[in-house]
């Protein structure tokens, strides 16, 4: 059995706080720590107050398909894409901060959190595995989640061609939510 030092122990511990503070779920917190389930288990249960949730974690790219999880999906992308492209902040560190400042911009325009930590991690890894790809919209010129190997020379994004039934979930004011998105670049 290898020994770690107490400072390697101490930021993979100070890590999985802040991944559990985001909302990562346990196979996400295994999966990027070298800490043990019980371990991972009771911080769990002491910053967040209760038990993790139990379950598989998603594994469809189909999810980020629809029309507002793919504004989300392609907003957090694109936000990656600027770490990754003007930042030192690589693998993990990038997607977190990505996803902070995905909520950052997801409160400061009081809009729903559509993509949580786990599916923000899943689709990172959905990109490197090949599963998924950005496509430029024709229109707006913006990079945007797609099916890897589909065909995109005539995409057109769903903030350019919002779907009729758009703003009929859960809140009235999703249409709003095409507006306010800022522009998503190709990276």
């Amino acid at each position: 059995m290898r020994m770690k030092s107490l400072v390697q122990d101490a930021q993979e511990t100070q890590r999985a706080m802040e991944m559990i503070e985001l909302g990562a779920r346990m196979q996400m917190l295994e999966s990027e720590t070298g800490l043990s389930r019980e371990r991972l288990l009771k911080l769990y249960k002491e910053i967040r107050g209760e038990s993790p949730p139990k379950g598989m974690l998603p594994f469809s790219t189909d999810w980020f398909i629809p029309w507002q999880q793919n504004v989300h999906a392609s907003l957090f992308m694109s936000l990656l894409g600027f770490m990754n492209k003007n930042t030192s902040l690589r693998g993990l560190d990038a997607t977190l901060k990505a996803y902070r400042l995905y909520r950052d911009h997801v409160q400061a325009h009081d809009l729903e959190e559509v993509l949580s930590l786990t599916r923000a991690w899943t689709l990172v890894r959905f990109f490197d595995a090949k599963m998924l790809q950005l496509a430029c919209c024709t229109k707006c010129g913006g990079g945007f989640v797609a099916h890897a190997f589909d065909p995109t020379h005539d995409y057109v994004c769903g903030l350019c061609n919002v779907p009729a039934r758009a703003g009929k979930g859960k809140r009235a004011g999703l249409r709003e939510e095409a507006v306010t998105a800022p522009k998503l670049v190709a990276v």
